[in-house]
């Protein structure tokens, strides 16, 4: 038979002459008391209140053990104080709001025990046939399989239902575009100093914007910039990795436009931004360097072309030159194997060439 949530009781007693709200509740085996308040200072209604608030985290955690909290209740109160511990600024503002804008209005007033595999892929394949891109319903199954991990572990049911998601087919794939080397010359060409060498050391140096924006004139010394921060959402905050801290080498070219722009900085301390805002105090922020960059590129046909595209050609261009893959993960922050598979891209005439080759092999003199 199914546990009701306690209510307690609520009894005025005579204590020193005074009468009071005497709050009175079981924990276990144990029967627990608490005065509320004085009755001339405190209606019943309140007394109530004070005591239901009292006894809440106890019917709640009731809840847990027989899987009635709601999996909202269990996401904000339970996931979220534990993920918080281990996650970054920049990935709990990411994922709170993607979990708060598509998990929660959805699957919030469910029963945890009453979720099941069918509702939660039932989910998946709406998101993804709204538009969502594939990226971002891939992150909402992880998201739910994380969820009833914990879940799990804290003993609030007995089996993962998100064990066996999947992501549809159905969502939007994004088209990673990679700039050949005379575009991304046509790119450098249609810009000034300042926004031109930002974008160099993306597209060059294979460096993240929030690596850029961070940097201060100590961290540029050639023939490399050190990487040991950078800015989120105008927070300076550690880099997205630990790979992510590194020195990156600069090119020829990137080293003689640092020299002409650090002539032109007004502060080349040591601590000063290499790229600062308008008052000094602050780094750039990305979207102001897009506000003047959009539409130099638009206006000689490359508006396509983005921070991502440009650390993406970065290291397609690489490999095309036949740079060791370790090589470019190293310069590029990341594991040899997001590398790879995520950024690389490799040009049809090396595919033609080793085809041409393997073919060789096989014609009779």
């Amino acid at each position: 038979m199914r546990r009701r949530n306690q209510r307690g009781s609520l009894q005025l007693r005579k204590q020193g002459g005074v009468w009071v709200w005497l709050g009175m509740w079981r924990e276990g085996e144990h029967r627990r008391t608490k005065t509320l308040g004085q009755r001339s200072r405190m209606t019943k209604a309140e007394a109530r209140t004070m005591l239901d608030e009292i006894l809440a985290p106890l019917n709640a955690r009731q809840d847990s053990q027989t899987g009635k909290m709601q999996l909202g209740a269990f996401i904000r109160e339970v996931y979220y104080p534990f993920c918080r511990r281990k996650w970054k600024r920049s990935t709990r503002i990411t994922t709170e709001d993607r979990m708060n804008r598509h998990l929660i209005p959805e699957l919030g007033g469910l029963e945890l025990r009453n979720v099941n595999r069918v509702a939660l892929q039932d989910l998946l394949d709406r998101k993804a046939v709204s538009g969502l891109s594939f990226s971002i319903v891939g992150h909402l199954r992880w998201d739910l399989r994380h969820i009833f991990r914990v879940a799990v572990a804290e003993g609030m049911i007995e089996r993962n239902p998100a064990e066996l998601l999947f992501t549809p087919q159905t969502a939007t794939r994004a088209v990673r575009r990679v700039a050949t080397a005379e575009e991304m010359a046509r790119v450098f060409a249609a810009l000034d100093l300042r926004e031109r060498l930002i974008l160099k050391l993306a597209g060059i140096a294979g460096m993240r914007p929030g690596e850029i924006l961070a940097l201060q004139w100590a961290n540029l010394e050639p023939p490399y910039a050190e990487i040991r921060q950078r800015v989120y959402r105008g927070d300076i905050d550690s880099p997205k990795s630990p790979k992510s801290i590194r020195k990156a080498a600069v090119g020829e070219s990137l080293l003689a436009e640092i020299a002409q722009w650090r002539a032109l900085s007004v502060n080349t301390a040591s601590d000063a931004w290499v790229f600062p805002s308008e008052t000094g105090r602050t780094p750039l922020r990305p979207n102001s360097v897009w506000r003047r960059v959009g539409p130099r590129l638009s206006a000689v046909g490359l508006g396509w072309v983005n921070f991502q595209v440009l650390r993406r050609s970065c290291s397609s261009l690489m490999n095309d030159q036949g740079t060791d893959g370790k090589v470019v993960a190293d310069q590029l922050g990341h594991t040899l194997d997001v590398n790879q598979n995520v950024y690389t891209r490799v040009a049809f005439d090396r595919q033609e060439e080793a085809v041409n080759k393997l073919d060789s092999l096989f014609r009779v003199n």
